[in-house]
Protein backbone atom coordinates (compact mmCIF):
# COMPACT_ATOMS: atom_id res chain seq x y z
CA UNK A 1 0.00 0.00 0.00
CA UNK A 2 1.14 3.49 -0.78
CA UNK A 3 1.82 5.99 1.99
CA UNK A 4 -0.52 8.98 2.18
CA UNK A 5 1.01 12.45 2.53
CA UNK A 6 -0.90 14.25 5.28
CA UNK A 7 1.23 17.37 5.58
CA UNK A 8 4.07 18.75 3.48
CA UNK A 9 5.75 21.92 4.72
CA UNK A 10 9.22 23.37 4.45
CA UNK A 11 10.22 22.00 7.85
CA UNK A 12 8.29 18.72 8.08
CA UNK A 13 6.54 16.02 6.03
CA UNK A 14 4.02 13.77 7.77
CA UNK A 15 2.83 10.60 6.07
CA UNK A 16 0.44 7.84 7.06
CA UNK A 17 1.66 4.29 6.44
CA UNK A 18 -1.52 2.17 6.16
CA UNK A 19 0.42 -1.12 6.05
CA UNK A 20 1.89 -0.57 9.52
CA UNK A 21 -0.84 1.82 10.71
CA UNK A 22 1.71 4.38 11.84
CA UNK A 23 2.86 7.90 11.07
CA UNK A 24 6.20 8.56 9.38
CA UNK A 25 7.52 12.04 10.05
CA UNK A 26 10.49 13.54 8.22
CA UNK A 27 11.84 16.73 9.76
CA UNK A 28 13.77 18.95 7.33
CA UNK A 29 16.54 21.47 7.91
CA UNK A 30 16.93 23.91 10.75
CA UNK A 31 14.08 23.78 13.28
CA UNK A 32 12.75 26.66 15.38
CA UNK A 33 10.62 26.41 18.50
CA UNK A 34 7.60 27.38 16.36
CA UNK A 35 8.32 24.83 13.61
CA UNK A 36 8.78 22.05 16.19
CA UNK A 37 5.58 22.94 18.04
CA UNK A 38 3.57 23.28 14.82
CA UNK A 39 4.79 19.96 13.43
CA UNK A 40 4.29 18.17 16.72
CA UNK A 41 0.75 19.47 17.17
CA UNK A 42 -0.14 18.36 13.63
CA UNK A 43 1.37 14.95 14.38
CA UNK A 44 -0.89 14.68 17.44
CA UNK A 45 -3.96 15.56 15.34
CA UNK A 46 -3.10 12.87 12.78
CA UNK A 47 -2.34 10.27 15.47
CA UNK A 48 -5.87 10.78 16.78
CA UNK A 49 -7.51 11.02 13.35
CA UNK A 50 -5.89 7.83 12.01
CA UNK A 51 -6.05 5.98 15.35
CA UNK A 52 -2.32 5.17 15.27
CA UNK A 53 -0.22 3.95 18.17
CA UNK A 54 3.21 4.18 16.50
CA UNK A 55 5.38 6.92 15.02
CA UNK A 56 8.64 6.90 13.10
CA UNK A 57 10.10 10.33 13.91
CA UNK A 58 12.99 10.81 11.49
CA UNK A 59 15.48 13.60 12.27
CA UNK A 60 18.02 12.43 9.67
CA UNK A 61 17.63 15.69 7.73
CA UNK A 62 17.58 18.04 10.73
CA UNK A 63 20.43 20.52 11.05
CA UNK A 64 21.39 22.45 14.14
CA UNK A 65 20.12 22.71 17.65
CA UNK A 66 16.44 23.02 18.59
CA UNK A 67 16.80 22.69 22.37
CA UNK A 68 14.48 25.65 22.94
CA UNK A 69 11.62 23.22 22.31
CA UNK A 70 13.09 20.20 24.12
CA UNK A 71 11.44 20.69 27.50
CA UNK A 72 8.06 21.20 25.81
CA UNK A 73 8.48 18.10 23.60
CA UNK A 74 9.37 15.77 26.48
CA UNK A 75 7.34 17.34 29.27
CA UNK A 76 4.16 18.43 27.49
CA UNK A 77 3.71 17.06 23.97
CA UNK A 78 4.92 13.45 24.27
CA UNK A 79 2.74 12.85 27.37
CA UNK A 80 -0.26 14.15 25.37
CA UNK A 81 0.70 11.81 22.52
CA UNK A 82 0.68 8.91 25.00
CA UNK A 83 -2.75 9.96 26.30
CA UNK A 84 -3.97 9.95 22.68
CA UNK A 85 -2.82 6.34 22.17
CA UNK A 86 0.91 6.48 21.38
CA UNK A 87 2.68 3.27 22.40
CA UNK A 88 5.89 3.29 20.32
CA UNK A 89 7.90 6.31 19.20
CA UNK A 90 10.95 5.42 17.10
CA UNK A 91 13.16 8.51 17.04
CA UNK A 92 15.89 8.50 14.40
CA UNK A 93 18.82 10.69 15.33
CA UNK A 94 20.17 13.43 13.09
CA UNK A 95 23.84 13.16 12.13
CA UNK A 96 24.13 16.70 13.60
CA UNK A 97 25.59 16.49 17.12
CA UNK A 98 23.58 19.55 18.19
CA UNK A 99 20.31 18.04 17.00
CA UNK A 100 21.16 14.79 18.82
CA UNK A 101 21.67 16.77 22.02
CA UNK A 102 18.22 18.33 21.58
CA UNK A 103 16.67 14.87 21.12
CA UNK A 104 18.40 13.53 24.23
CA UNK A 105 17.29 16.59 26.20
CA UNK A 106 13.68 16.01 25.10
CA UNK A 107 13.80 12.41 26.26
CA UNK A 108 15.29 13.39 29.62
CA UNK A 109 12.10 15.42 30.17
CA UNK A 110 9.88 12.40 29.38
CA UNK A 111 8.62 10.56 32.46
CA UNK A 112 7.49 7.36 30.70
CA UNK A 113 10.65 6.64 28.74
CA UNK A 114 9.56 3.18 27.56
CA UNK A 115 7.39 4.60 24.77
CA UNK A 116 10.38 6.14 22.93
CA UNK A 117 13.62 4.65 21.60
CA UNK A 118 16.38 6.29 19.60
CA UNK A 119 18.02 4.85 16.51
CA UNK A 120 20.93 5.82 14.29
CA UNK A 121 19.05 5.07 11.07
CA UNK A 122 15.53 4.79 9.70
CA UNK A 123 15.76 1.05 8.96
CA UNK A 124 16.45 0.22 12.63
CA UNK A 125 13.54 2.39 13.74
CA UNK A 126 11.17 0.75 11.25
CA UNK A 127 12.32 -2.73 12.32
CA UNK A 128 11.56 -1.85 15.96
CA UNK A 129 8.08 -0.57 15.08
CA UNK A 130 7.35 -3.76 13.11
CA UNK A 131 8.50 -5.89 16.06
CA UNK A 132 6.11 -4.13 18.44
CA UNK A 133 3.03 -5.94 17.11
Amino acid sequence: MKKEILLKERSVIIEYNPEGNWLEVDWLGYQTVDSVKNGCERMLEFLIQYKCSKVLNDNTNVTGIWSGASAWVGGDWLPRMKEAGLECFAWVYSPSAFSRLSTDESLRNLKEKYIARTFDNKEEGLAWLRSRG
